[in-house]
């Protein structure tokens, strides 16, 4: 009877920590967040992933790769997703378009443009006036990086227009292709294609728009006005992990931090995704705390202004929301 009593104790205890255990998973909030690439340039995000930042704050958030800003911004209109990672363009393009729900930058990730000017032949004494007369293969045109990069050229004399051939029709996926396929004598890449061409002698890195376009919300967390008002707690809990991420980048090595977030980039080796993270560090282009200030919001427009993709302002009020990200800080 004795061994019964303890089987029977057993099974009710094995029971309570099961109900116990389920109970703890449904605590945590689910969050649905659509990221506009996968990169090592949104690094912060993956080690909040993988550290259990998020779910030490109480969430439970699922990452989808939603290519191309449209896309993404579709996906968060229609409630596809919660929270959107993509340029903070995307948020005043769709307010231009009228909204009764506008679309609010409330955490910042990076803070520099991620794309790197690479030339198809090694060039030890790079300067940008090479570039004129040349095939220059940019980026989707109204995006941030085509917008950032005419930027730079413009900083640095050069006229897209006149001085140079800008190629910008082909699709984001397909650009690193062409250059390879031998279209362009130079091309504007993310990381890290940029660093796997040098590798493979494909093309060599010359230059950095991010060091060369100044600090912007290049990408951003947003959300709809409604959702930030109304998960409130959820979207500062967020915040919260995003912030103990944006640290543990800023404090641990290049090596550590690649070798975290590796799991996110399996077909990448773990040293090169510490050359890149090393990279985007020592330009500063990981935010260092998720607040966007309006110096870096006016800088955006500025850009968008001379790319020709702004008919009018839009105050910073209005669509950045500091409050979860100040709080973070604290």
């Amino acid at each position: 009877m004795r061994w019964f009593k303890r089987g029977l104790l057993f099974s009710v205890f094995a029971l309570l920590l099961l109900s116990l255990t389920a109970c703890n998973k449904t605590e945590h909030e689910k969050v649905k967040v659509g990221e506009v690439t996968r990169s090592i340039f949104y690094a912060p995000q993956y080690v909040a992933l993988e550290k259990g930042f998020f779910e030490d704050e109480g969430l439970s958030v699922e990452v989808q790769t939603i290519a191309g800003g449209d896309k993404t911004m579709t996906a968060l209109l229609s409630d596809g997703i919660d929270i959107a990672l993509v340029g903070s363009e995307t948020s005043i393009y769709v307010t231009l378009q009228g909204s009764n729900d506008p679309i609010q930058n409330f955490a910042q990730l990076t803070q520099t443009d991620g794309t790197f000017l690479v030339a198809r032949e090694k060039m030890d004494n790079f300067s940008w006036d090479q570039l004129k007369g040349s095939t220059f293969l940019g980026q989707r045109k109204g995006g941030m990086p085509q917008m950032a990069g005419e930027f730079v050229l413009k900083k640095h004399g050069i006229d897209p227009a006149n001085d140079l051939t800008l190629i910008q029709n082909i699709d984001f996926a397909n650009i690193s292709t062409a250059f390879a396929s031998g279209t362009g004598d130079f091309v504007q890449l993310f990381e890290p294609t940029a660093s796997i061409f040098e590798k493979e002698g494909k093309g060599y890195i010359v230059a950095s728009f991010g060091a060369e376009s100044g600090h912007l919300p290049y990408t951003s967390f947003m959300a709809k006005s409604s959702y930030l008002k109304d998960k409130a707690k959820t979207v500062q809990s967020f915040t919260n992990a995003l912030k103990r991420a944006q640290d543990f980048v800023q404090k641990e090595s290049s090596a550590e931090v690649a070798k975290i977030i590796q799991p996110y980039f399996e077909n990448v080796d773990v040293a090169l995704i510490e050359t890149v993270v090393e990279r985007y560090k020592s330009q500063g282009s990981y935010a260092t705390d998720p607040i966007l200030e309006k110096e870096e919001w006016d800088n955006l427009q500025t850009i968008m202004e001379e790319a020709g993709e702004l008919p009018q302002r839009v105050d910073y009020e209005k669509l950045v929301n500091t409050t979860f990200a100040k709080k973070a800080a604290e």
